[in-house]
């Protein structure tokens, strides 16, 4: 995939701040520490367009990023961050389910989890909304550069268990320090977009 811009659009936290020209989009979630940013950035070849943040938990806002001026990223919010209050919590369930309950733009949604530690509680529930919603999953399992390759079906055995994903759910493994996973990932976007009608440049 050949990106030729990326641009950081908008933050958002209403429906009525969300872009509003019909392009297609792709949805990243995860926990606050799983690498979400530097996975985005390494995705778009880009250093910082995805900023990552010293105070995991702090983002409370969607933040959607245009890619080749044809369709979006979307960077949710990251949950889990165990100094949260409740009433954050909250605001969080709030601003996601008023984006994933009626958003005909989204196409998929991909969830990163931690290749090295057993998916917690919050990314089944994760998982299942994303589910309950009506939207495809594909689950990024970031930071693979920190285990051996010979580790890699355990752990993902470990994940699919967990998260309770059915046999056809993919698993990609992803490594921003390596760059490796990234043409996987590419496919699969363009996959999941041209199952929703759409047809993105590739060159």
């Amino acid at each position: 995939m050949k990106i030729k811009n990326a641009e950081f659009i908008t933050s958002a936290v209403e429906k009525h701040q969300y872009p509003a020209e019909g392009l297609p989009e792709i949805a990243f979630v995860g926990r606050s520490n799983v690498g979400k940013s530097s996975s985005i950035n390494t995705l778009l070849n880009r250093r910082s367009i995805a900023r990552i943040s010293q105070n995991p938990g702090k983002t409370r806002t969607i933040n959607f990023y245009k890619v080749n001026g044809e369709f979006y990223f979307v960077d949710l919010p990251g949950y889990g961050y165990a100094k949260v209050s409740k009433e954050e919590q909250g605001k969080w369930g709030g601003i996601m389910e008023k984006y994933l309950a009626d958003r005909q733009e989204l196409c998929s949604i991909f969830l990163l989890v931690d290749i090295r530690h057993e998916p917690k509680e919050d990314d089944r529930i994760m998982y299942e909304w994303i589910k309950h919603f009506g939207y495809d999953c594909t689950v990024i399992a970031t930071k693979s550069d920190k285990i051996t390759r010979g580790q890699y079906q355990k752990h993902m055995a470990m994940i699919r268990k967990k998260l309770g994903l059915a046999a056809d759910e993919k698993i990609i493994l992803l490594s921003s320090l390596k760059k490796t996973g990234v043409d996987e990932v590419w496919d699969e976007i363009i996959d999941s977009y041209a199952r929703n009608g759409y047809e993105i440049t590739v060159e």
